[in-house]
């Protein structure tokens, strides 16, 4: 008997390894280019005698410090998720734990140490578990964005016979035909004729 072919949901659930070493290369890479522009940037806002390569004899611990942090990170993160065959906040979690150290180690503190990966890990964890942007979990992309709008607008739009009983009826807030039971009452009260937009003119 043949066995059952998995659903699609199975098959998507189905974890797919990553390859940790070519992404921590990249990412040293891109954190190296970052860490030089900021050592740079260093340089010129200093006094010394070295000129240009006072970037690499001065500050060429920044572009150390940030490929240090940008492999270890990616590294990390990404062997984490190949050990445990889940792609969730934990992997950044932990990538962002021994990318901290790398920090703290400038300082030769285990304190300091300690304290920047648990700060930094924290921090990737929640921008992750939010969905990895500043605007917050990200949207479904197969759910129209303006008929979502629409729907959660119609949803929560109240009936205006509720907000009339709410809040009592006056020239701002009314239901239908107000004009004309506004008249009728000051008829009433006053026998006075007031005229509404409904009625006709001579």
């Amino acid at each position: 008997m043949a066995d059952p072919q998995p659903s699609q949901d199975q098959v998507e659930e189905l974890y797919q390894p990553k390859d940790a070493i070519t992404a921590a290369i990249k990412a040293t890479g891109v954190t190296s280019a970052a860490g030089a522009f900021v050592s740079t940037i260093q340089n010129t806002l200093v006094r010394h005698n070295a000129g240009a390569w006072g970037a690499i004899t001065r500050f060429g611990g920044t572009t150390a410090l940030f490929a240090a942090m940008g492999g270890a990170y990616e590294f990390t993160k990404n062997a984490s998720a190949n050990l445990r065959e889940k792609d969730d906040a934990y992997n950044p979690a932990i990538g962002g734990f021994f990318a901290g150290t790398m920090m703290g180690l400038r300082f030769r503190s285990p304190a300091l140490i300690l304290g920047y990966g648990t700060g930094l890990s924290a921090l990737l964890f929640a921008f992750s578990f939010t969905g990895g942007t500043l605007y917050g979990y990200q949207k479904d992309p197969t759910v129209d964005e303006v008929s979502r709008k629409e729907y959660m607008r119609k949803n929560r739009r109240r009936p205006i016979e509720q907000t009339v009983n709410e809040l009592g009826e006056s020239a701002h807030v009314h239901a239908p035909e107000y004009e004309q039971r506004r008249a009728q009452r000051i008829k009433e009260a006053y026998g006075i004729d007031v005229p509404t937009h409904g009625a006709s003119t001579s």
